[in-house]
């Protein structure tokens, strides 16, 4: 599939659009049209249904250690500055950049790669942001600008070696940047914090600065006690949470797949030390199985463990969940869900103060003076059994995901191409989007054959009577074969039409969006058949 159909479809079927598009857009912000809206808040609802609500909490699932519940919370996008200092956000959560003196622009030092290129007397390192194929590509057609050459001569190029990462690179004023005509414009990589900031109150200092947060699972950390207070849950347990976060990414890219502003779907599993790692597992494997059941399909989706140079300073172990996103070069995956094995870093962070590791073990930061560098809670946050009377500080897995990673990740496996009949079983071209009936914007269209004899008139009625169910559309405008298509293209799974030989007996005929069957059920069936089939 070519990633340039995907995005105008999004854009002309009313999925995506750019934010704040009549001024020009911002990067690295997307706003959610009618479909897209509908299809996000389907994939939200399907992941707190699967997680939490249908969740029973006296059963053990299987492959789990043992029974647990379930729990929701919502917290707010801006909290204590201290927070992010004992969490270590506020020193970590920083990216390499560079900039450009000559184009202005801003680069990830991580993301610029480039190849080694001798000509006329001259050795420069040709950067570029592009990857794979197109990483070679866009170094040649650099390089013939610089040196000045057609495409015609670029046999005089004497290319030094394969695409290596800029960080490879020790003297950057042989570097070409990649919006840049001159060589050596890059700055040195410095640390740029990925947070946003903002102030809390009239008063914009220090005292009042504050920032927008980077992602949802300190705010169920701080809340452990809450919880564990006001209900009757006892370890294992999960809180799961879905919100948006923010983070000033360098360079956004890839349509929505790394934004500035994102929605997460995260649970934060609080379990005793000695099963934190069957727990882990778990969670790895329901969660990769969770994206299968929904429609991903297994060849381009993979889980894959990090290797111990890959793990975070807390992590005991991650896994990701990866997709195979079309706009990545062939054999490369990009990143749905993590899954972590967090330890008891978290709560001990927020009880003591801003943690380090020292061989294998978390100690709290000294500043120079020998004190706490940020200083703790103060709370107690350990957890009292009292069956076996243990005290301690639960191990956290968890299973965070990102909600438009996943809308995009499945309509690129559900956008295809194809045919399918007319009104007078002639093929015709087809988009079609294969969502899964959980996922679809609209569940069901309802048609009349025509504009007369009544038909319109008993479609409303179907459509009346279907609409407190779900979402459904009503369409009487063109040829219906067209209306077909139209529902095609945005994944409607099923479509109803009324036609003569319901104004006989009653029925009408619905139409399988993937398989094109087509069979006849009598108009008092059609929500009993609709409930089948969407279930």
């Amino acid at each position: 599939m070519e990633m340039e159909k995907l995005v105008a479809l999004c854009k002309r079927r009313g999925f995506l659009f750019p934010s704040s598009e009549i001024y020009g857009g911002l990067n690295g912000f997307w706003d959610y049209g009618p479909l897209g809206v509908e299809l996000k808040r389907n994939i939200r609802e399907a992941w707190w249904h699967d997680m939490v609500t249908s969740h029973n909490e006296l059963e053990v699932p299987p492959g789990a250690p043992s029974a647990y519940a379930m729990v929701g919370l919502e917290s707010t996008i801006i909290m204590h500055p201290q927070v992010w200092k004992c969490s270590g956000h506020y020193d970590l959560f920083c990216d390499l950049m560079v900039d450009c003196r000559e184009s202005k622009r801003r680069y990830r030092y991580d993301q610029l790669y480039g190849r080694w290129v001798q000509c006329q007397g001259r050795r420069i390192f040709v950067a570029t942001e592009a990857v794979g194929q197109e990483a070679e590509q866009d170094t040649l057609q650099k390089a013939l600008r610089f040196f000045n050459l057609r495409s015609r001569d670029a046999e005089d190029l004497q290319w030094l070696g394969p695409v290596q990462p800029l960080s490879q690179v020790q003297d950057l004023q042989q570097v070409l940047g990649p919006d840049a005509k001159t060589l050596g414009t890059l700055t040195p990589p410095r640390m740029f914090n990925l947070m946003f900031e903002t102030y809390v109150g009239p008063v914009q200092d220090e005292a009042s600065r504050s920032f927008l947060r980077p992602e949802t699972a300190q705010g169920i950390f701080v809340n452990f006690k809450n919880v564990l207070d006001s209900t009757r849950v006892k370890i294992p347990f999960g809180i799961a949470q879905i919100g948006k976060s923010f983070r000033n990414e360098i360079t956004p890219r890839y349509f929505t797949f790394r934004s500035r502003e994102f929605e997460q779907m995260e649970i934060e599993f609080f379990c005793h030390p000695s099963t934190s790692r069957a727990w882990y597992e778990y969670w790895r494997n329901r969660r990769f199985q969770w994206y299968v059941g929904l429609g991903l399909s297994s060849d381009r989706l993979r889980l894959r463990e990090h290797s111990p140079e890959e793990l975070s300073h807390y992590s005991c172990g991650t896994a990701d969940i990866e997709y195979a996103f079309p706009f990545l070069p062939p054999g490369e995956f990009g990143e749905l869900e993590g899954i972590a094995h967090r330890g008891d870093f978290d709560l001990r962070s927020h009880m003591e103060g801003k943690l380090v590791r020292q061989g294998d073990q978390f100690v709290v930061e000294l500043d120079e003076e020998g004190k706490p560098r940020y200083r703790g809670s103060g709370r107690d946050l350990s957890y009292f059994d009292d069956e076996t009377r243990e005290k301690y500080i639960p191990h956290v897995v968890e299973p965070s995901a990102g909600a438009d990673r996943a809308a995009l990740a499945f309509l690129c496996e559900a956008y295809a191409e194809d045919e399918a009949p007319d009104e007078h079983g002639v093929p015709q071209k087809r988009v079609v989007l294969r969502l899964h009936p959980r996922l679809a914007p609209i569940k069901a269209a309802v048609f009349p054959l025509v504009k007369k004899d009544g038909m319109p008139e008993i479609a409303r009625q179907i459509y009346a009577e279907l609409k407190p169910h779900w979402n459904v559309f009503y369409d009487e405008k063109g040829a219906v074969g067209r209306r077909y298509r139209r529902q095609d293209e945005i994944g409607t799974p099923y479509c109803i039409t009324v036609d003569g030989q319901t104004l006989q007996d009653g029925t009408v005929t619905i139409r399988d969006r993937d398989s094109l069957r087509q069979w006849r059920v009598h108009q008092k069936e059609i929500v009993a058949q609709l409930n089948e089939l969407l279930a």
